[in-house]
Formats: structure tokens, sequence, C-alpha cells
């Protein structure tokens, strides 16, 4: 039976886990789908070596950065976005054969740009031109690759200021009127934390804006629901979600 995963920190509402297992049932396919929680990245090592038969890998918080140096290359959307969330693992004849008992390659690509795109495509208009997004993780690193593809020009919002990024205390009225796209890459609002949400001028948001959130339990964070109450457009990350997931099972299987 051939082994695939998740790689994370905590995963216990995850989505690949019963994604993954309900379509290797349905489709009939000898393999299984474990999360593989570990508490500092460098626990990676074990879990390749005491998985020989581990075929492919996603990643997720806070790994995504930080599984590159593990990794014996990448490919080039990879490489440019500086994250990776799908890993492909080549055995030699089915086995570990590196001298430290690794598979011989561990190749990272990127899907989450690919899921982020193909979601929110058809929802864009000619007004949406410019995008704000919220948080610097390597999601938000995938978003922005993804929206600069699709044409739109991206500002990062964080608490704190630096050269490639304004504070929330910076969203005025002409940057958020300026800004029509709003991305939410951060965890705020996730369950059971339904009450937090990113700290955005929400009274200036109009029926001409377009809230995106990568979160997807709940369906609709309060995020998404002041964006709501405003006239916004809102969409939830879980297409998002299956599509890259179908992007990650094409990769192992290419």
């Amino acid at each position: 039976m051939e082994l695939y995963g998740l790689l994370g920190l905590t995963l216990q509402h995850s989505f690949s886990h019963s994604y993954f297992n309900d379509k290797f049932s349905r489709e009939n396919i000898d393999a299984k789908y474990v999360n593989f929680e570990i508490p500092q990245i460098g626990d990676v090592l074990d879990v390749f070596r005491n998985h020989p038969n581990l075929r492919g890998m996603n990643v997720t918080i806070p790994y995504k950065r930080e599984i590159i140096p593990y990794l014996t290359e990448l490919n080039d959307d990879a490489r440019e976005i500086g994250a990776v969330n799908v890993v492909k693992i080549l055995h030699d004849d089915n086995k570990c054969n590196d001298k430290n008992g690794l598979p011989i390659k561990l190749i990272g690509y990127n899907t989450d740009y690919l899921g982020f795109t193909q979601s929110i495509k058809p929802l864009l208009q000619e007004k949406h031109k410019k995008a704000l997004i919220l948080g610097t993780g390597g999601a938000s690193q995938a978003v922005e690759y993804g929206l600069r593809k699709l044409g739109i020009s991206c500002q990062k919002v964080s608490r704190r200021k630096s050269d490639n990024c304004i504070s929330y205390d910076d969203l005025t009225s002409e940057v958020m009127a300026e800004h029509t796209v709003i991305v939410n890459t951060t965890p705020l609002g996730t369950s059971p934390n339904v009450d937090e949400c990113p700290d955005i001028p929400y009274d200036t948001l109009t029926s001409e804006h377009l809230l995106y959130d990568l979160i997807y339990n709940p369906s609709e964070t309060l995020f998404l629901k002041k964006g709501k109450e405003h006239g916004c457009v809102i969409k939830n990350g879980l297409e998002m979600l299956q599509i890259q997931a179908d992007w990650s099972w094409k990769i192992w299987n290419m």
C-alpha cells in the first residue's frame, strides 16, 4: 500500500486527510493518507526514514518555507514563490537508498497558487486591479505569485511595517478604496476562534470589493461576514484546497 500524508504542527481539522482517504476509497486506490504532526521541522527526516512506502506529502503551517532545506530540488514555481506545499518522493526500487536512509529525491512544488488563481479568477472584474494580502506567511507568497500572474498588483499587510509590507494602521480609506481585492492568508477566524478577524477598517468596504479568505472552517468567517454586510463579493478557501489537492495527486503520479 502506498502512503501519502500531510506535514504540519497541528492537524486535528485536516481537510487533506478526509479528502484523500475518501478519494482512495471511492476510486479503489490501494493507498492511505495520514497526518504527520511534528513539533519542529527537523523531525521530518524521521518521517522520511520511518515510512519507506511514503510517495507524496502535503505541507502546511508552519513548515511551507522551513521544509525547503530538506528537499533535493524545487520546481520553478516553488523556487520563485519561496514556499512548498507539495513534496514528491522518489525512491530507488521502492527502497530508501540514500546513505542516511532517505529517499533519493525529494522534489518541492507549490500548488497553492494554482488552487488560488483558478478559484478566484471567475470572480475578477475589470475594477479589480490592486489587492491587499493580509499576512506574510508561506500562503501569502503563493497568493501574491498567483495574483501577479493574473495581472493584479499586490500590497502585503501585517501587524508590523517593513520594507515590503504596510501595517494595519496604514489602511486609510484611500488605500482601501484603491485596493478592491482583499485576501486573508492569516489564521485569524479559524475554528474554534471564530470571533477573530483581521484588523482592517471594515466600514470602508463597499460592493466594489472582493474578499477572499483562505480559511474554510468555518465556511463563513467573521472577515467574510463583515464584508458581506457591506455588499462585498466573498469566497472562502474550500475550492482552493480542492483544486490544490487535485494538482497534488497529479504531481505524485506523473
